[in-house]
Parts: structure tokens; sequence; C-alpha cells
């Protein structure tokens, strides 16, 4: 083992015979531009609402479901697709989030969730996993759009000023706390205790 990694050395160390190292150095920068740049096109495609519901598990279940709530249709015209609650925008964590992904993948694949109902039965644990999700990154995607910073609390319910002020404003609580249902169906929490 130790002198096939002392061969595999001497060989990378050699100089080219062919090309210069000139070239060789500027054809390594190409091709990692190239391999970054269309690396990064596919992970952005991956991001796309298109992309999201090109099954038919997302497409007829949860897709239906956002289409009837504020995120999807509101009087601002600002509509929130997948990505912008299930990705992170952010490098490093878009990145651990989409190997979390790559299970989900896994159970397209295999049929987990294939049919109206194997998604009923699992949608209370799916939800929990992306509740601990947001609790755990202090809902960073909700914050992406929504900033306490510039929140108008006399345009909110007196409630809503209250909770905002007190429990956000604290950092006690986090918006999937209360917010639990506002843009797919609440599973049915009965069956198990809430997270």
């Amino acid at each position: 083992m130790l002198d096939l990694i002392k061969r595999y050395w001497r060989t990378i160390n050699r100089p080219s015979a062919y090309f210069s190292l000139g070239f060789l150095t500027l054809g390594g920068f190409i091709a990692g531009v190239m391999f970054w740049g269309a690396f990064n096109t596919a992970l952005e495609l991956t991001n796309t609402e298109q992309f999201c519901t090109g099954c038919h598990e997302m497409r007829d279940n949860v897709y239906q479901e956002l289409q009837g709530t504020i995120h999807f249709t509101n009087r601002s015209g600002v509509r929130a697709k997948c990505s912008d609650c299930h990705v992170p925008h952010n490098w490093t964590t878009k990145m651990a989030r989409k190997m979390q992904a790559s299970k989900e993948v896994w159970g397209k694949v295999f049929g987990t969730i294939d049919t109206r109902e194997k998604f009923q039965a699992h949608r209370l644990t799916l939800a929990q996993h992306e509740w601990a999700r947001f609790k755990a990154n202090d809902s960073l995607e909700c914050r992406n759009c929504h900033d306490y910073q510039s929140m108008d609390f006399t345009r909110q319910s007196p409630r809503a000023q209250a909770m905002h002020s007190t429990y956000l404003a604290n950092k006690e609580k986090t918006c999937i706390d209360c917010h639990k249902g506002i843009a797919h169906h609440l599973p049915d929490v009965s069956k198990a205790g809430e997270k």
C-alpha cells in the first residue's frame, strides 16, 4: 500500500512532458470554473417550483394545499415557492439541507409516500422533522422574508402584537411555534405527542 502511494505521488509530482505549467494552471482554472458553474446551475434547478412539483407526491398533496394560502396568492403579489421555505439561502446550510433531501428522494424511489394514503400515514413524521428544523434554525427561512424589525405592530391584531412584541422579541419562541399550518394542512397530532 505504501508503495502504491509513493508511486502515485511521483506521478502527480512529475512535470508534464507536453504542456507548460501555465497551460495546465489555466486549463485547471477554466475546468474548475466550468464545473462550479454547472454544479451551481444544477443546484439552483433543484430549487425551482417545477422541480419540486415534478413528482405527484408533492404536486398532488402539499402543493395543492399551498395554493389555498396567503403565501401563494395575496394582495401584494409576492409569492413564496417551495424552496423559499424549505431550502436555506446561504450556501453551507443549503448544502446540508440538500444532503438531507436525498433521504426524501430515497423515499420517492422506493415508494414510501407514493400514494395519498401513504403520504397521510407519514405526514406527522414529515411535519415534525420540518418543525424541528425550523425550531433549530430560529425559523431562518421565515425570517428571510419576514423581518421583525420591519413589522408594523399597529396593523396586527392585539393578540399578534402581544405575541410578537413579547415572545419573538425576547427570542423565547420562533415563528414555527405559532405558525404551524400556515402553508400546509396540519397533520393529525392526536395519535402522537407534538414535538
